[in-house]
Formats: C-alpha cells, structure tokens, sequence
C-alpha cells in the first residue's frame, strides 16, 4: 500500500528563508529523516554520538592480535524484500541495490535436529504458510486439525492500531500456547521470530508477533527470504548515503553526545537550542531519532521545552509525554561474538543458520560467504569468520557482568561445535564482542503509552524503532518509516510536500479469511 503525504512546495527556497533542522542519532531513523528534509532544501546537521553512522547497523574497523584491520559491526542483519521504506532510502547512496546479495536459504533447526527451510515456498498468501507449516518436521497434517481456529483468529485479521487493541495485553508466548501449535514448531516458527525482538516470548507483546506473521506470510508476497550487505555496513550502506546527503548539504558530526534541548535560539526563528559536546547548536526544528536511553536522558534533561503550541493535547499533554518517555524499556542484553577461525567452515553450510531451543545460542553466521572482507580474510588465512548471537541474555541477580558474558561466549562456542563439529579442530585467531543492552522492548501493554512521532511540542519530532507508527512495519523498517515520517510532519509545517511511505497492506488481504477472523474473534 502507498500511503501518499501532504502536498505542498517542492523546495525550501521558495519560503524565503530555508528552516534548519537538527536531527540527533545518525541510524536509520535519523539517516531517513535528514534524506527526506534535505532532499527538500531545509539545511541539515546531523549529530551521532558514535564516530561511525548506522546506529545499530553501523560498521567500524578494529585490530586483530596478529595487527590484522578487520571490520566489525553490532552482528546481523536480515534486509527483507517487504522493508520498502529502508530500501527507498539505501536507494539514495544505491540506486540498483547492488550491494545487496540475496541468502539462498535460512534454515532454523533446533535442540532435536528438527530443522525448517524457507527455501522453495509459494509467494501467495496463504499458501506460503500453510505450505511452510504442512513441510516443516516439527508439524504434522493432523496438528493443522487441533489448531484452536478462534485463538488463531488474529493473525488472519492484522490491522493496526487494531491487533494492539486486541491482544497488546496478552503475552506471545502465552498466545501461542492457546493456539495450540506443537511445542517443538513454537520453537521453530515463532519464538526464533519473538527473539529478534531481543526478547524472551513471555514478556513480549503477543500484538508484535501478530504483526510480524502479516508482514512476512499472510499480508505480503516477498516471504521470508532476505538480502544482506556484501560488505562491512559503513562500506556497504553508510558511506554511499553519506555522500548522497552531503552533496545535498548535509553536515555531519559524528563523536558528539547531545545532552539536552530548550527553547528559543540565537539565530532568526530559532525555536530550539541544542546542547551537546561541542558546544550547541541552534535550530527551527529538532528530529530526537536516539535510542530508547538516549531518548530518555535527552527529555529528562530538557526541562524548558515551553508550553505545547497546539490545544488538541488538553492541558497535561507535555507532562503525559515526558512520563510516557520515560516508561519506554530496553530489552534484555544480548551477546554478538565473531570469531575468525583458522580452519574452513564446511561448504554445505548455510550462511545464516537460525535456532531454537538451543540455549543460549540464537543463531549462526557465516560472514566469508557473503561480506567481501571477512571473504579476503578466509582466502589469506585458509579459514573462516563466524557470528554468533545469544539475545535476551541477562545475568542473573548478583552475578558480574563480566563474569557472565565469559561463561556465556564459552557456552556459545560450544554449541557452535555441537553444530558444526568441524569448528571444534579450529583454532580462534581473534575474536571480538559486542555486550549490548539498547534495543527497545515491547512489553506486554505497552503500545497504548507509546510516544509517536508527533510530540506536543511545536518543530520536536521522534523517530526510531521503538516509536509508534500506526502503519504494519517492525525492525529496521519501522526505524526507517518513523524517520521518514518525522521529516514529513516537519515538512507539512512549513508547508513542503512530503514523501509516500509503503508498506504492506494495512489488514489482512484475503477477505473469506478476514471475515471468517472477525466472526471467531466476536465469538471468542
């Protein structure tokens, strides 16, 4: 579906006087935000904490013991066909997307051997999954039988903001329970999916995982099947879009941590003053596209933000803001460890391996089969450079952080073994690991209390991917569709046309299925 924007001049120039505007956090959110004002003539800055951008799809340089400059990032990412709006941006430093490369399959197994492939499935909904739980090992033609239809019922009949409004209140793991799906294909066709949310199911909101199976199986045709960079993020994504915007006069400051904002500025029409580490800048608009921390930190500290400009809020609105802000949750840490292995990974496997009950590893990559630097590497090396994810992986209470991350790659490594038993003979000649703790949870019952892009107060916008956007994205994609959002209600503002967001249709696409879903969910 397209969703078209407000209308309005083409170009800043001829306002007059070209609005600048501040955008804080150089990720996706941020990138898209700044593409959608420059490409309309408003004066950008962009400020990133980092010293590289992506946010959490950034990429950087690091050394090896041995002196070798290896690229690194924050660990995978899967580019699905249905992220059209980060697409539309990455289009921008890539026209053809020609540094995207297509992952033949993406097979899930789990602690049984069971094991999934996307490999081969129908594109049309609702046979890509029927035909993907009917194939896979873990579910057989008689468990389609027992199937509780009307627990089902909301996956066939996704809109939003409706499924939040039905079952944002109900966690995914107990939503799936009361479908009755088989235990072991829970783990195959679900919870791998829940823990991208870098969450445990029991805690996430059982309207996330609803959304997801309509964007990736009942609501679109592009399935499951993904893209990833051919080489490192800052290489592959970042540099190409970074000189699109600055041949459009974006400037870019990156190394630099935003403290605050207030009101009112030194420059003509400045509504805003943006404090950081280099001093301040002034703005007439201010995109906070931070993490979820970030966020939290920059409001907290922005006590003269004024009163809010429009009276739709009703009185209390700006406090009701602040307070929501400050309920967003991070989720659980979780572990990316990459290994650079003196011994070749076997040719049969997969580049990307996803698991399932094999706790505490969440999945497998296999960088030299797709990443031009982690491939010149293996070349020189005779070996191999492999990922390994472990989400949602807290210490317990009283246990060192340090202590628990040791055990925890030790861990990792062994089920790396137990998978590939050719890895056990290799030797590690370097590791390196990221221990993070900054991605946004979606909790039971959050999405009501969740701020949107618009704020209450005049020329602040939010974007990001834990910001509410009434549209079926999730992930990376909602990063990207919030950002270009925000760029468009500061357009509207001054009266600037915006640019069209896409997404998968907003309810279900089969009207005998959606029907036959409202009347269970009446019934239920």
């Amino acid at each position: 579906m397209r969703h078209e924007p407000a209308g309005g001049l083409g170009d800043a120039g001829q306002l007059g006087r070209r609005p600048r505007a501040v955008v804080v956090g150089g990720g996706i959110a941020g990138l898209a935000a700044a593409t959608g004002l420059a490409e309309r003539g408003v004066v950008v800055e962009v400020l990133e904490r980092e010293p590289y951008l992506g946010g959490r799809v950034g990429g950087w340089s690091e050394t090896l013991p041995d002196g070798t400059r290896v690229s690194m990032s924050r660990g995978f990412h899967a580019f699905f066909r249905q992220y059209y709006n980060l697409r539309a941006l990455l289009r921008r430093g890539d026209p053809g997307l020609e540094r995207l490369v297509a992952l033949e399959d993406y097979p899930l197994v789990d602690a049984d051997g069971h094991r999934d492939t996307f490999r081969g499935l129908p594109r049309t909904p609702p046979w890509n999954a029927v035909a993907f739980a009917l194939r896979s090992p873990t579910f057989r033609p008689a468990d389609l039988v027992r199937l509780d239809a009307r627990a089902a019922a909301p996956l066939a009949n996704v809109s939003v903001p409706g499924i939040y409004e039905a079952i944002d209140g109900v966690d995914a793991q107990s939503f799936v329970e009361s479908i009755n799906f088989p235990p072991a294909a829970r783990h195959l066709a679900f919870e791998v999916f829940s823990r991208s949310f870098f969450a445990p199911p029991s805690r996430m909101s059982a309207a996330e995982l609803a959304t997801m199976f309509h964007i990736y199986f009942l609501g679109s045709s592009e399935g499951l099947m993904f893209d990833v960079p051919d080489d490192g993020f800052d290489t592959a994504l970042w540099e190409p879009l970074r000189h699109y915007l600055t041949t459009r006069g974006v400037t870019f400051s990156t190394g630099v941590t935003v403290s605050s904002l207030e009101r009112g500025g030194t420059v003509e029409g400045g509504r805003f003053h943006v404090n950081h580490s280099d001093g301040g800048t002034d703005a007439d608009a201010v995109v906070l596209a931070t993490d979820v921390r970030g966020l939290r930190s920059v409001v907290a500290a922005s006590s003269d933000l004024g009163e809010p400009v429009s009276t739709v809020d009703g009185p209390g609105a700006l406090e009701r803001w602040r307070a929501d802000v400050a309920a967003l949750g991070s989720a659980p840490p979780f572990l990316v460890q990459r290994l650079w292995l003196d011994t070749p990974v076997d040719a049969s496997r997969p580049p990307f391996l996803g698991t399932g009950g094999l706790d505490p590893l969440d999945n497998v990559s296999v960088l030299d089969r797709y990443e031009h630097d982690a491939a010149a590497w293996a070349a020189r090396h005779g070996g191999s450079v492999v990922e390994l994810h472990a989400y949602s992986a807290a210490p317990p209470p009283g246990v060192d952080d340090d202590a628990w991350t040791a055990g925890l790659r030790e861990r990792c490594v062994a089920r790396l073994h137990e998978l590939y038993p050719e890895t056990a003979r290799a030797r590690v000649v370097g590791e390196l690991v990221q221990w993070r703790e900054d991605c946004p949870m979606f909790g039971v019952g959050d999405f009501a209390r969740r701020p949107t892009v618009a704020t209450p107060v005049d020329g602040l916008v939010l974007a990001g991917d834990g910001i509410r956007i009434d549209l079926p994205v999730a992930l990376m994609e909602r990063a990207a569709s919030t950002g270009w959002q925000a760029a468009n209600r500061l357009l509207a503002g001054w009266g600037l046309a915006g640019h069209p967001l896409e997404t998968v249709p907003t309810t279900g696409r089969l009207g005998p299925l959606r029907r036959a879903a409202q009347y269970a969910m009446r019934a239920r």
